[in-house]
């Protein structure tokens, strides 16, 4: 049987969005009334065809039904565990307490300068607080669990005061069970929770929300010749599959977070292609977040423009993210993002 996705697109924002929302030529993401689309795109792996929202009608009885469905999953807010999405993007700051990470390992994995900088991301902005303290770029070795609980668990003791939103990096369930002790707040597993068969169980258990990462593969190997069918829909399918497997496991609570994986298992190709029509996702039902921030892509992209920082990759690519309706940006330079979404929405909004 041929499979449909719908796609929102032909996105409107601020006032202006509000205006057509309110006159029903436009239908709000998330709830939001300052950005609202018009149009989805209906795909198929063969095919794909945009329509108006105003000519849904003429699709036969069961597309309809199937689009609807979709759209009604689009539009609801999604809002749980002291996370507002109606303002979205919110920011989760990425605080590395490891000495290999690919953009800032060894620079904030000493308790005093890590802290400095949870403070610094606090005061800029930052909603969320994204803790690891092992490296999972390309390439890199497994931490074991007493290596990686040493490197993060003062610093997680210490920011609980603080009374932000933490979450905890990690690819293990002890590590999950030990930072939920000491006030963690979500768990972000890029293995797609995959790496640990305890996790299902600490989730299942504690009932904590989390982040549903896709990668293909693992660190070592997933940039050696990635491959997909079709990198938008096999992730989709993937997200999918991973939603009813957790059913299945008594996993039935809504507090989820979808991130397609930004350079986990991308060439190049497959990211900006995932960049482009990252708003597929939104039709599962659950809040999007997107890591770019000084990634890899941004250099093969920019070629002789590209930075130590990356910075103005980061941004345009965050922008891009935001004029889709992502609901959360994980990055290292939270007030220089913050400041970019600022000025774009007085712009535009």
């Amino acid at each position: 049987m041929l499979k449909y996705y719908t796609r929102a697109c032909n996105f409107y924002y601020g006032d202006h969005s509000t205006l057509m929302v309110n006159k029903r030529l436009s239908l709000p993401l998330n709830g939001n009334h300052k950005i609202s689309f018009d149009t989805i795109e209906l795909i198929t792996r063969k095919k794909k065809k945009k329509i108006h929202i105003s000519k849904l009608n003429l699709l036969s009885k069961v597309l309809k039904k199937k689009v609807q469905s979709d759209i009604k999953n689009i539009t609801k807010k999604k809002n749980f565990s002291k996370l507002k999405f109606e303002s979205s993007p919110l920011i989760m700051g990425v605080v590395n307490l490891t000495p290999d990470s690919f953009s800032d390992g060894g620079k904030y994995n000493n308790y005093k300068e890590a802290l400095k900088r949870v403070k610094n991301f606090i005061e800029k902005g930052s909603s969320i607080i994204d803790i690891g303290g092992e490296s999972t770029r390309p390439g890199s070795n497994d931490v074991n669990e007493k290596t990686e609980w040493k490197r993060i668990k003062d610093v997680l003791k210490r920011i609980k005061k603080l009374k932000n939103i933490i979450s905890i990096d990690t690819r293990k369930s002890t590590i999950m069970e030990k930072s939920l002790e000491y006030g963690a707040h979500i768990i972000n597993d890029v293995s797609g929770l995959k790496h640990d068969p305890n996790t299902l169980k600490i989730l299942r258990n504690k009932k904590i929300p989390f982040v549903i990462h896709h990668m293909q593969g693992n660190p070592k190997t997933m940039q050696i010749k990635p491959l997909y069918k079709n990198v938008i829909l096999d992730i989709y399918d993937f997200f999918e599959k991973k939603i009813l497997e957790l059913k299945a496991n008594g996993i039935n609570h809504k507090n989820i977070i979808l991130d397609p994986g930004i350079g986990f298992g991308k060439r190049l190709k497959h990211n900006i292609t995932l960049l482009r029509n990252i708003s597929i996702f939104h039709s599962l039902g659950f809040p999007v977040m997107l890591g770019t921030s000084r990634k890899r892509f941004i250099k093969d992209i920019s070629g002789i423009n590209d930075s130590k920082e990356r910075l103005g990759g980061t941004i345009s690519s965050s922008l891009c993210a935001m004029m889709q309706g992502i609901q959360i940006l994980r990055v290292h330079d939270v007030n220089e993002v913050n400041q970019s979404i600022k000025v774009f929405k007085s712009l535009k909004f």
